[in-house]
Order: C-alpha cells, then structure tokens, then sequence
C-alpha cells in the first residue's frame, strides 16, 4: 500500500479517523497530565491531513 492509497482511505472514512484521533487525545490526556495543549496541537495537526 502506497502513500497515495493510505491518504484516500483516509479522505474516505474521515469521520472515523477524527473519532479515532479524539478518542486517542482523551485517553493521552488522562495519561499525562498537564499536557493537554500539545496533545490538542497533535491532534490538530493530525485532522488536517486526513481533509487533504
């Protein structure tokens, strides 16, 4: 599977891949504490590659 292929899949199941991205910082942020702004700023970043 090829880069091009992994970003399609994404585009095609967007909904899916934010609730996975969400789930994920919640999960980090009980985690480690105190880093909830560069969890947020990762999880950020993350969603925009899947509306590319």
């Amino acid at each position: 599977m090829n880069f091009d292929s992994i970003k399609k899949k994404l585009g095609e199941h967007k909904d899916q891949v934010d609730q996975g991205l969400d789930k994920a910082a919640d999960a980090a942020k009980q985690r480690f504490e105190g880093h909830d702004d560069q969890i947020d700023q990762a999880v950020e970043k993350a969603k925009g590659f899947t509306q590319e």
